[in-house]
């Protein structure tokens, strides 16, 4: 349901609460606030199908945004708040958005963007403004509370991360659907994790990322209250747990070593009872960080293996995954097929492009090559990693296609060793990349993040080094290891290698020496 019922009968309870800005909103602000605001879109001459973007912080209006936009059959484009202004501009043209809601805090960014927005005809923007930015509380307080005519649902139109090669747009079909209609992943997704009106959902990431605002629009259409964090910190996560009596949230696997790594009188004295289901994704967890994570909180503890594309979705429980370590869980939604490079289904244990038949269909917004490169000669439909099945059809993942290192012919996924790396109690974050070699075209080369930056040198290298030969094949390690102070990594836990990778390959003209 959208946020009008919930307002009726439970006017006065928290949909929203910011902790770190002491802000509670209730069911009928959203209610009121979301109907001005779409009120307000109308006015401005969107009519359903068109799109708006959105560059905002986790901000305690985002959600009022999202609803206006929602209830209004508008695509909304909600963008990362660490993009260049190219790279912003790039998508808000792409989206094709006639409207731009932004905050004073993205203030630099939207004034380069100012000049390069010819579609957008309101530019929008909260907690003050600059020059061609008009005041979003002004205009929106203008604006009747009562719903549009013509409310429907609309979409959200997100673009990849970018982090293998520039962002794509992933635009779902609108059905002009009267607002209130069931999404079935969303329905899939909420009888898998229990959720309803008693749920506290704490939502640590950035709101511009699809599952968490996807989560958190979920819990909302349910009745429950969302808690969201501005930015994640180990601590903070676990007071507020304790404190909000949280019983869900959706976490992703950085997450869960910077816990691991509290000291641990800071881990056992939060009381983390009330909480009922801890949902991760987004990139696979090292095995022991996952052993270490159920050693502490329990079978609670379940885990997907989907994409924003909702082609397919996989799933597993703490139970089943302690019976196949590692696995990213059964199909829930489509089926699952592992082909070779020829497209012929691979033999079970063998590793090839993941494909999923029957799920969803998806296009990438103006990029008919994207979207054919996506299909087999079957019409399945890949988010291009790889994996493979065991024999009792769970899946597991081995890494990105884009991400395979190819060292004197032999194909190497950095994984495993970035798995491993991540786990020595002297590594923040890490990253294992293809780097150039003149005898073998590529070397496995990683770029680590240490705890403590002045232990940097040439006897932490060789310490991690000798730490991964103990423990994988040879042909997997690192030949060489870089330092930096921080990785370029998505908050929703991604990595940038592209980035990495684009330092070290700087003046070849190929990926071929």
């Amino acid at each position: 349901m959208p946020p009008g019922l919930h307002a009726t009968n439970h006017p006065d309870k928290p949909a929203l609460i910011v902790p770190s800005r002491g802000v509670a909103i209730t069911y009928r602000a959203l209610e009121d606030s979301s109907n001005r605001a779409a009120q307000l879109f109308r006015s401005l001459g969107l009519v359903p199908g068109d799109g708006i973007a959105i560059l905002l912080e986790n901000h305690p209006r985002f959600h009022e945004v999202v609803w206006s936009a929602q209830r209004s059959g508008l695509y909304y484009t909600p963008m990362s708040t660490r993009l260049t202004p190219g790279e912003a501009g790039y998508i808000v043209a792409d989206c094709d958005a006639k409207v731009l809601v932004t905050s004073s805090a993205m203030a630099a960014t939207a004034a380069a963007l100012r000049d390069r927005m010819p579609r957008v005809h309101a530019r929008l923007m909260i907690d003050g403004t600059i020059p061609g930015y008009d005041a979003w509380e002004h205009a929106v307080a203008a604006q009747p509370a009562t719903p549009i005519v013509d409310e429907m649902e609309g979409a959200d139109f997100f673009y990849s991360s970018g982090t293998t090669g520039k962002p794509k747009g992933i635009k779902l079909k609108l059905g002009r659907d009267p607002l209130g209609t069931p999404d079935r992943l969303a329905a899939l997704r909420q009888a898998l994790y229990g959720m309803d009106g008693t749920t506290v959902y704490l939502s640590p990431a950035p709101l511009y990322h699809a599952a968490p605002l996807r989560f958190t629009l979920m819990v909302q259409r349910q009745g429950g209250t969302c808690v969201v964090m501005e930015r994640f910190d180990a601590t903070e996560f676990l007071a507020l747990v304790e404190r909000y009596r949280v019983t869900h949230t959706q976490v992703v696997p950085t997450m869960f070593i910077r816990m691991l790594k509290l000291p641990e009188a800071e881990r056992v004295r939060h009381d983390l009872s009330s909480l009922r289901v801890a949902i991760h994704t987004a990139a696979p967890c090292p095995i022991p960080a996952k052993e270490q994570m159920i050693a502490w909180w329990g079978p609670k503890i379940v885990e997907y293996y989907s994409g924003t594309e909702g082609n397919g979705l996989c799933g597993i429980t703490a139970e089943e995954w302690l019976a196949h370590r590692g696995s990213v869980g059964r199909a829930l939604l489509g089926t699952v097929r592992i082909l070779d490079e020829r497209f012929r289904e691979q033999p079970i244990g063998e590793p090839g492009t993941i494909y999923f038949e029957g799920g969803a269909a998806f296009e990438y917004h103006k990029d008919p090559t994207a979207t054919a490169s996506s299909r087999s000669p079957q019409g399945w439909s890949t988010l291009g990693d790889v994996g493979y099945l065991d024999a009792d059809g769970y899946l597991y993942l081995t890494d990105r296609k884009a991400h395979m290192i190819i060292s004197g012919g032999v194909n190497i996924y950095p994984q495993e060793c970035e798995s491993l790396l991540a786990m020595h109690p002297k590594v923040a974050d890490c990253a294992v990349i293809g780097a150039p070699n003149d005898d073998f075209g590529e070397e496995v080369k990683a770029v680590v993040q240490p705890v403590d930056m002045a232990e940097a040198g040439p006897a932490l290298a060789e310490e991690l080094m000798a730490f991964c030969r103990a423990n994988l094949s040879h042909v997997k390690c690192p030949r060489s290891i870089d330092f930096e102070a921080e990785l370029p990594r998505h908050p929703t836990g991604k990595l940038y290698k592209r980035l990495l990778r684009d330092r070290y390959w700087q003046g070849h003209k190929s990926r071929i020496v």
